[in-house]
């Protein structure tokens, strides 16, 4: 490690700026204003991959955002690692909550202040630094393929396409992610599991046009209170969700599982004080690692209508809108819950509303078994550059094209995750530690040499 050690450190201010290039980009993919940009990023990648040592990198069109490839084919003999990643990023409203610019980085207090610097810009970017590292040292062990998406924050559909057409192209023994988190800065971690996703947006209508909440209220329903009543009955008091059959295929984990899952380091306050609460809610009988690892749950994750500018406005409105989500389990189909939801939402509608459920989109669960040589490669990556064995954890977050690789490619993919829970992804002032960055450079290197030898 030594060479390749110097390397980095000779490097370092240099690959912090090209990251910075990259974040600089507004690659957000659920905004048509950005197209432009989606094609920018990826061109940006594609000139990363190829200056960091590839053969070949290539900017290849889908029916929406393009995909990077790349590839260096060293011996067709040896391992083929396929790299995934995706550099398009959420919205960054509220932008008002922002500290600063938010395509603009900053490091500050040791960490990375900007929009994508860990979700998913930052992790990805460490595989192109780990990789130009091993090219530029001649140390790289094995053949190495890229893959890079710019629509896992909308669901991955132009991807999950593209990887039918183009199996052959990324054919590979294992695939490497980082896109998950660490447990805390000293406790590494190999994410095991993935919760699935189905996502909606529902419109709730009342009367044909907006009223005078005066005039009309108390004799017209309004939209945004049967649309909030509605919503109430996907729940009960336990917090169990009541859709009908929403838990008929979940595999309930064993009194063992639940005991190994709770031996992770966790403590409640300071999981309260991270995200500034006094006391937390979830479904009875399970507790707080429980509820994020290995349960499905239901969240608005947006509700709007009627008037919401300056100043007062009495208004009842025509209509509501809500954006709803399930993060499920493995066994759960995606599919199959979309259809259940809508099912039961429409069949709760009061007759003086009409309601229109529209699937957005989804994914399966996935898992890792931790017998797996790439597996074992990656524990032993985390010993070298962190002194301790990473424990293996259950994730609440989704990347649902990881079980569309699984279906497809047939391929397991080792999720080596850097984040941590405090980087507010998604959020305003996402952050990301600059030596989690290089110690995941580090850590990369390290699973390809373990990874080469066991093979």
């Amino acid at each position: 490690m030594e060479i390749t050690n110097s390397y980095i450190k000779e490097n370092e201010n240099r690959f912090l700026e090209e990251l910075f290039g990259l974040i600089r980009i507004p690659s957000i993919s659920s905004q048509s204003e950005h197209k432009e940009d989606m094609v920018k990023c990826a061109e940006y990648w594609r000139d990363s991959i190829l200056a960091a040592g590839a053969d070949k990198a290539e900017v290849m069109p889908t029916e929406g955002h393009p995909v990077v490839y790349g590839e260096k084919i060293i011996d067709p003999k040896l391992p083929t690692v396929l790299v995934y990643g995706h550099y398009d990023v959420m919205p960054v409203d509220p932008i008002e909550l922002w500290n600063t610019d938010p395509f603009e980085p900053v490091i500050k207090d040791g960490k990375i202040w900007a929009r994508g610097a860990n979700d998913d810009k930052g992790q990805a970017f460490m595989h192109a630094k780990a990789f130009e590292t091993m090219v530029k040292t001649n140390t790289l062990p094995c053949n190495v393929k890229f893959m890079l998406e710019g629509e896992e924050e909308i669901g991955s559909g132009s991807l999950s396409k593209w990887i039918v057409t183009n199996k052959d192209l990324v054919k590979a023994d294992i695939i490497l992610v980082s896109d998950t988190s660490m447990i805390d800065h000293d406790t590494p971690s190999i994410t095991t599991g993935l919760r699935g996703l189905a996502y909606w947006e529902v419109e709730v209508t009342g009367p044909n046009a907006d009223l005078h909440s005066g005039l009309f209220g108390g004799a017209v329903a309004n939209p945004i209170n049967t649309l909030c009543e509605m919503v109430a009955k996907v729940m009960d008091k336990n917090n169990h969700i009541t859709i009908p059959g929403f838990y008929d295929d979940v595999i309930e984990a064993t009194p063992e599982e639940r005991e190994l899952l709770n031996m992770a380091p966790y403590s409640e306050e300071e999981y309260k004080a991270g995200v500034g609460i006094t006391a937390l809610r979830g479904e009875e009988g399970y507790t707080t690692i429980e509820r994020v690892g290995i349960r499905p749950t239901f969240d608005l994750c947006g509700i709007w209508g009627g008037y919401t500018g300056e100043g007062s406005k009495t208004v009842l409105p025509s209509k509501a809108y809500a954006k709803i989500s399930c993060r499920l389990v493995p066994n759960q189909d995606h599919e199959k819950i979309s259809v259940l939801f809508k099912e039961y939402f429409e069949s709760v509608a009061p007759e003086y509303v009409k309601v229109k459920v529209t699937p957005m989109h989804g994914g399966q669960a996935y898992g890792c078994p931790i017998d797996l040589p790439a597996y074992k490669a990656a524990e032993a990556a985390y010993m070298e550059t962190y002194g301790k064995r990473p424990i293996p954890m259950k994730s609440g977050g989704s990347i649902p094209i990881i079980s569309a690789f699984e279906k497809v490619l047939g391929l397991k993919s080792i999720l080596m995750g850097f984040g941590l829970g405090s980087d507010a992804i998604h959020s305003p002032n996402e952050n990301y530690r600059v030596d989690h960055f290089f110690k995941g450079i580090e850590t990369i290197i390290a699973f390809y040499q373990h990874f080469a030898k066991m093979q």
